[in-house]
């Protein structure tokens, strides 16, 4: 895959993390129950939705190339799959789209 079509692949995932960052900043402290999170899968209008729980968004968060996504909408010409959870995958970018991940990361 081109590095360009990385870059976009990866522009349309940091888009969904913002989205979910706001999500998580929205939570109650102390709320550990799953909740819902954009899917964060590269597709251009991808609406589903994953539920983690704040801790599994926050442990997912220390890694800046990593995203959860439904099961199914991993792409693995730009990311492995490193866990699979209920109802979700979470992945890591690899190549161009994870440097442009890193680069993106809102807490870095």
């Amino acid at each position: 895959m081109d590095r360009e079509k990385e870059r976009a692949l990866a522009g349309n995932e940091t888009v969904q993390r913002a989205v979910n960052e706001a999500i998580e900043r929205g939570r109650w402290p102390g709320e550990e129950e799953r909740a819902p999170y954009r899917c964060e899968c590269a597709q251009r209008g991808c609406t589903e939705m994953v539920e983690l729980t704040r801790e599994q968004y926050e442990e997912m968060r220390t890694h800046p190339r990593r995203f959860a996504v439904k099961p199914g909408h991993e792409n693995l010409e730009v990311e492995d799959v490193v866990l699979r959870g209920q109802g979700f995958l979470l992945v890591d970018k690899r190549g161009e789209a994870g440097r442009v991940s890193a680069a993106s990361d809102p807490r870095s």
